[in-house]
């Protein structure tokens, strides 16, 4: 029991947007899906989805192919709105439900009970367009969950919303994971990576750069990172004259350093020791995703050009927030 993708390949044009994109997602877990802009994310997506057809390669599910599931399996928050802006948000979210044959009364129910939890229950009667885009978000997320669907494609789930806000979806994505849910989202906030997901997959220009369980994506590149802090000036720019060291970070309160493979990252605090620093903080650590990330795909400004935004399908003949 799995979502396995396998070899996705397909091609717009002259632009190659997936290049045998494959991996795996086990049941029950949240998985982080990332990239660049334009990378082939939604693309990928929407072709689990049956939005898009692949030219080669396969997706399935628990062994059978996505375009045979049921609808009603799948759970899909588009980047993009997918609210009609003039109807009312408790009209709609009972609509969507519907469309997944879930009865109006019992979608009702369930429909305020998340309003309630996402804390905008006083936006039942309010039309979609009224609302902040953060509280759009919490709305048009409700829609992809509400007929309780056992596997969640979420398109940055995040976007648009404060910490607070951003608290109370990573809260409730845990729950859902803990009912047995499986989540694939992406996002380019990669702080909620670490904190969610359990496995992970990179794809730069359509291609599978890096993926596996996250403990051991983030050991697999064999360096630590080390965090120290000092009373007093906390600059330490004798730090950069260290051998094999890269100082990553200057912060107020403490400074990162990236250590080379074979160096040993104790050394750092013997350093400072012998130099009499008073020691507040010391951290030894695996790289952050968001660092392997900038290092497996980053690239200069000056090929940005060469990205191709992912084509948009044509629209599904229902709301793309359905």
């Amino acid at each position: 029991m799995a979502l396995v993708v396998d070899s996705l390949t397909k091609q717009f044009g002259a632009v190659r947007a997936l290049d045998g994109v494959s991996f795996t997602v086990q049941p029950g877990e949240v998985f982080g899906f990332l990239g660049a802009n334009g990378a082939g994310k939604t693309t990928t997506m929407r072709i689990i989805l049956d939005i898009l057809h692949a030219d080669a390669g396969s997706a399935t599910w628990n062994g059978r192919p996505t375009h045979d599931l049921p609808r009603r399996t799948w759970g899909y928050l588009p980047e993009e709105r997918g609210l009609y802006p003039r109807m009312q948000v408790l009209e709609q979210l009972v609509f969507f439900a519907s469309l997944y044959g879930v009865p109006a009364s019992g979608a009702a129910d369930l429909a305020r009970s998340w309003l309630r939890r996402f804390r905008i229950e006083d936006t039942q009667r309010r039309r979609a367009e009224e609302l902040s885009k953060g509280n759009q978000q919490k709305v048009q997320l409700i829609a992809a969950i509400l007929h309780d669907p056992e596997v969640l494609l979420l398109d940055e789930p995040f976007i648009g919303l404060d910490p607070v806000n951003v608290a109370i979806i990573k809260e409730a994505l845990l729950d859902l994971r803990d009912r047995g849910k499986t989540i694939v989202f992406s996002t380019h906030q990669m702080e909620m990576v670490e904190e969610l997901c359990q496995s992970i997959v990179i794809i730069d220009r359509g291609r599978v750069v890096l993926g596996g369980g996250l403990r051991e994506v983030k050991r697999s590149t064999g360096r630590r990172v080390v965090r120290i802090g000092v009373s007093g000036d906390p600059a330490l720019g004798w730090l950069a004259g260290l051998d094999g060291m890269r100082v990553t970070r200057q912060g107020q309160d403490y400074t990162e350093l990236e250590v080379g493979v074979g160096r040993d990252p104790e050394s750092i605090l013997t350093a400072a020791l012998a130099r009499g620093e008073h020691i507040i903080r010391f951290e030894i650590a695996d790289p952050s995703i968001e660092q392997i990330f900038v290092e497996r795909v980053g690239r200069p400004p000056s090929e940005d050009h060469r990205l191709a935004p992912e084509p948009i399908s044509a629209a599904p003949a229902e709301p793309t927030g359905a």
